[in-house]
């Protein structure tokens, strides 16, 4: 599954360096991590042609060990920022509406907008909970039909403590030009896999609202283990 995502971001890669020059692309938290350090150490990739943006984001100091950015420095990153990525990302505090707004202004300095105002990323790879959340989006909030490009998110995690977080909109995560949902593996979460989680984000009868990854549906392109 590794391998597979990440020849697919080198064929995008190559195809839009040709075409203009550069690249841009968001990741997912969680697996993906261990899948996108595959790349580490490759030269299919100059660097310093991309710029890397995240679907979704913890409202935390970037060094903090339960920030993505943090997670992701010694898989790949650092390496990656080495050799001329650039990297837009939460400036690293607490407040998850003005995280959600620096980070909206940022995407447009760098990555650009469409004609409705979205980020303009050429690839988005996103990951599929359990529940069908992307990025931050889950199931019946709100913000689910938001209009907006970055959200703010404020939840209660599992030990009763507030969690804030910023991700992309699915309106924005449909705005990129490819789209990819990669789904792999068994996790202590997730002990059997998620293939149920697949059969409704795929095949049942399913809204955004009851199972976010569903409005991905068309558009996207999979990536799911055997399981």
């Amino acid at each position: 599954m590794g391998r597979a995502l990440c020849d697919l971001i080198v064929t995008e890669y190559e195809a839009c360096v040709a075409s203009k020059g550069s690249f841009s692309f968001a990741i997912s938290g969680g697996s993906m991590l261990k899948m996108l350090g595959l790349l580490d150490g490759s030269d299919a990739l100059d660097w310093s042609k991309c710029t890397m943006g995240f679907v979704s984001h913890r409202c935390l100091p970037l060094d903090d060990d339960g920030a993505t950015y943090a997670k992701a420095r010694p898989a790949f990153l650092d390496s990656w920022l080495d050799r001329g990525l650039a990297v837009v990302s939460p400036t690293g505090t607490t407040d998850s509406e003005a995280e959600a707004d620096a980070y909206e202004a940022a995407l447009r300095e760098t990555v650009g907008v469409d004609d409705e105002g979205y980020p303009a990323f050429d690839l988005c790879l996103i990951g599929v909970g359990l529940d069908g959340h992307v990025g931050s989006i889950y199931p019946q909030i709100p913000d689910v039909e938001s209009d907006r490009a970055v959200v703010p998110i404020t939840g209660v995690d599992g030990m009763g403590n507030v969690s804030t977080k910023l991700s992309l909109s699915i309106k924005a995560m449909l705005a990129a030009k490819r789209s990819v949902v990669a789904c792999a593996g068994k996790s202590k979460k997730a002990p059997l896999g998620k293939a149920r989680a697949m059969v409704r984000a795929l095949e049942a009868d399913e809204t955004p609202m009851s199972f976010p990854a569903s409005a991905l549906r068309e558009s996207a392109t999979w990536l799911l283990d055997e399981d």
